[in-house]
């Protein structure tokens, strides 16, 4: 059980500063209806398992052997991100959701997922920071102790980005419209950061 513990204090370090999957989960909270917004933060949930899984037993490995699959990765995840920061900071003011006001018409639960796995899986610097990280204690927690230490890194992924949600969700009836869009616009820039680096590292391999 110490290895399940230390599997979550670590994941709960790991995912907690803030990154593209938190700004993701912070935007859906403020801009959807509860069932929404926690059917996105367990679909987010699921892509930072899987990535932590595949860190875990090795997937950078392959960015390492195959390069152009690393240099398409930083393309399209860069080129994705982009697009979802422009939308961001574009985005009109919208109302804030209660429990009793009617869902915003345009969603699209295809899209969300996708936009989901791009911010998860579309980011090869992700990958090899979280292999490098998980790909240590694999080596040195063998068996059932590795099973353990990334399970407990599993449930971090849950905790973490459940309780985000949640206390988004309790905060979002105390602001209005305006601060709503301010709060877009600066998740925006900061996704429009990402992006850049993504296809800064996609320039400077090709040249």
């Amino acid at each position: 059980m110490f290895d399940l513990f230390k599997g979550l204090l670590f994941g709960i370090a790991y995912v907690a500063p803030i990154g593209m999957q938190n700004l993701y989960v912070i935007n859906t909270a403020l801009e959807q209806p509860k069932r929404r917004a926690y059917l996105i933060a367990a679909v987010v949930i699921f892509f930072d398992i899987s990535l932590s899984l595949a860190c875990f037993f090795g997937v950078g490995k392959l960015l390492d052997t195959v390069p152009i699959l690393k240099l398409l990765l930083w393309l399209i995840g860069g080129g994705f991100v982009a697009v979802l920061g422009v939308q961001l900071i574009l985005a009109k003011e919208t109302p804030v959701n209660t429990e009793t006001s009617a869902e915003p018409a345009i969603f699209r639960y295809r899209k969300a997922i996708v936009a989901a796995f791009a911010i998860a899986w579309l980011n090869p610097q992700a990958i090899l920071d979280g292999t490098l990280l998980l790909g240590a204690f694999r080596a040195s927690l063998p068996g059932i102790h590795g099973d353990l230490f990334v399970g407990g890194v599993g449930l971090s992924s849950i905790i973490w980005f459940t309780g985000l949600t949640t206390i988004v969700l309790l905060l979002k009836s105390q602001l209005n419209a305006k601060v709503l869009t301010w709060i877009n616009r600066v998740c925006g820039v900061v996704m429009l950061g990402y992006a850049v680096k993504l296809l800064g590292q996609f320039v400077g391999s090709v040249l």
